[in-house]
């Protein structure tokens, strides 16, 4: 995990009058963008803003140090949205409706005297300065549960640690440049810790998971130590016993957990409860759906399948509304018989399957067929080759998958460890069953050609929003070159290589820049010039420049490119989608994307720009 960033150019300070300047507004591909506020008492104002009065379309707003990040449904809102918060106005009211948290801590932590010696208050006045003081929830976004807090005249202005941590432990409370905050959970970082509380910053099993939200106000109060309440688990009722594994098929086991026995004196006896049970995951498989946007500002990522295309394929393939869960397996390997009959559907990479019969049945094996509704019989093994096209395989099961939802969601977050868990030998998937869903549809062709190990995919791009800190010539070069994808890519992004004799992306400004909200399709450019394709399970926000934003008709393509493929990526204007010509980072990078013959709502006037190196 990154480390928290606590870089910031302007008065971190919640308190004080949001400017009512127009504010500087930069397109992040064609459905997002960047509004840069003049302090943080204008991105906790305009933030608290926007979430209680969302603009048509818009589905969510991220905050961070510098800048409020909009994203929406489509493109028209977007553009209406970019017209709406050029002459919106804000008061610093706004920012004033949170609760009030109080957080017990224990002062014992490493940094404690240190911090007492950078500051010149000791140990004893870091804590009663800290305890004193009223804090606000300015932003999240680092991780579920960890939330910047700010306070009036920055108090307790410390630098981060020169050398970072491996772990910090959870309950950790820390502060570094303008910002206090508790560590929800164990993660490297390098902010000064001053203590620790068992106050639970993040928790599913309430109704709002984070203790604090952007909004809210803290107070820390000192204590000698921390009285934990436990209580002893509830006994599992005695009547519904947990079996320890799955019952073969043909047995009476299999009948009680909702599977098919062959009686000797009559036919099949067939329950109303069916399943499917893992028998090898291959490589990676998770429960996905559509994932669960709109929670960027605690931390969550949207997440849900990588490439949604085919994941609603296969839902469509076997009747199901397009949002239930599916299993999106990577590189092939899954292998799941059936417990019960079951109607499948497969959707995504190219992948050879087969269906094994049940031995001794005297039934013959046979070919599971691509983007076409199939039957796998109680007992029945569906198994994945590896892929000769493409890298994921979508597998949907009419009535979807009955495994419990997390945040409105069944997906698997692999950044953050919301959702299910990966799937493993011997899980167990119940299926939801037929709830009067839509006929089973008929054989699809493939949705595009799909991606192959040595051969160049072509993706669209929009340049921005910090297409300025790499010049017109590093444009060029993002354009210029084929990419190639690296065996260490995975759902949180496409890592990228420069092709041999080929050159990484350079920047022609110096200095870092403050973290800020990050979408799906961002071409964020690290220290070393190779750009990483954020894909579903990307951070929501990231303090490296983002030269470009792959368009979202393009990203389900880009799920799809297994290690070794090439990329080459053609920039594109937001409003035709068509090869952009002419693009000059140097003169327009207050408008994130070169557009010519857009009119002026495409891109609204920004006269606001930045100080910051």
């Amino acid at each position: 995990m990154i480390d928290p960033d606590t870089s910031t150019t302007g008065p971190a300070t919640a308190s004080g009058t949001p400017t009512t300047a127009p504010r500087a507004l930069r397109w992040a591909g064609t459905r997002a963008f960047l509004l840069e506020c003049a302090s943080l008492a204008d991105v906790v104002a305009l933030h608290a803003h926007l979430t209680a009065a969302p603009l048509p379309g818009q589905v969510e707003a991220v905050a961070a140090a510098e800048t409020v990040t909009l994203s929406f449904t489509h493109r028209a809102a977007a553009v209406a949205g970019a017209r709406a918060v050029q002459s919106l106005t804000v008061t610093d009211r706004a920012g004033q409706s949170g609760r009030t948290v109080d957080i017990d801590v224990v002062y014992d932590g490493e940094d404690l005297a240190e911090v007492g010696r950078l500051t010149g208050l000791g140990a004893d006045g870091v804590v009663r300065v800290h305890t004193q003081t009223l804090w606000t929830g300015a932003f999240g976004g680092f991780a579920p549960g960890f939330t910047y807090l700010v306070a009036e005249d920055d108090p307790l202005q410390v630098p981060r640690r020169s050398t970072p941590r491996t772990s910090v432990p959870a309950g950790s409370v820390a502060i570094a440049g303008h910002f206090s905050a508790v560590y929800p959970r164990s993660s490297p970082g390098g902010w000064q810790l001053l203590g620790h509380t068992d106050a639970r910053m993040w928790d599913l099993e309430r109704s709002s998971p984070a203790l604090v939200r952007p909004g809210d106000r803290v107070r820390y109060r000192a204590v000698r130590e921390l009285l934990r309440v436990t209580r002893d688990p509830e006994p599992a009722p005695e009547s519904m016993p947990e079996p320890t594994t799955a019952p073969e098929a043909g047995t009476a086991g299999a009948v009680a957990a909702g599977g098919t026995a062959t009686s000797p004196s009559g036919p099949p006896v067939q329950s109303a409860a069916a399943a499917l049970v893992v028998e090898a995951p291959g490589l990676q498989s998770l429960v996905q759906d559509l994932g669960r946007p709109g929670l960027g500002d605690l931390g969550v990522s949207a997440s849900g399948a990588a490439d949604t295309a085919s994941a609603r394929q296969a839902n469509r393939l076997v009747g199901n509304p397009p949002g239930e869960a599916v299993i999106e397996a990577l590189l092939g390997g899954l292998s799941v018989r059936a417990r019960g009959s079951v109607v499948l559907a497969l959707a995504g990479a190219d992948t050879p399957a087969r269906i094994t019969s049940v031995p001794g049945s005297g039934a013959d094996d046979r070919p599971a067929p691509p983007r076409t509704p199939f039957a796998l019989h109680d007992g029945e093994t569906l198994i994945l080759d590896e892929p000769t096209a493409g890298l994921r395989t979508y597998l949907a099961v009419r009535g979807g998958l009955d495994v419990p939802a997390v945040l409105d969601s069944r997906s698997t977050d692999t950044m953050s460890g919301i959702g299910p868990e990966p799937l493993a030998s011997g899980t167990e998937l119940p299926v939801r069953g037929d709830r009067g869903f839509a006929a089973v549809g008929t054989a699809e062709p493939a949705l595009r050609r799909l991606p192959r190990a040595g051969e160049v995919t072509t993706l669209r791009v929009v340049p921005g929003p910090r297409q300025d800190w790499f010049g017109a010539a590093g444009l060029e070069v993002l354009g210029g070159q084929d990419w190639a994808v690296s065996s260490q890519s995975n759902r949180i992004g496409v890592r990228l290589e420069a092709p041999a004799g080929g050159t990484p992306l350079e920047r022609v400004r110096e200095g870092e820049l403050s973290s800020e909200g990050a979408v799906a399709g961002a071409l964020q450019v690290p220290p070393s010039g190779l750009p990483v394709l954020f894909l579903a399970d990307h951070p929501v926000t990231g303090g490296y420049p983002v030269i470009g934003v792959v368009v979202p008709e393009d990203l389900p393509l880009a799920a799809q490119l297994p290690p070794g493929a090439g990329v080459r990526f053609e920039p594109v204007t937001p409003l035709t989608l068509v090869p952009a010509v002419h693009l000059d980072a140097a003169t327009a990078p207050e408008r994130g994307t070169a557009d010519p013959g857009a009119d002026s709502a495409e891109h609204p006037a920004t006269p606001l720009e930045r100080t910051d190196p």
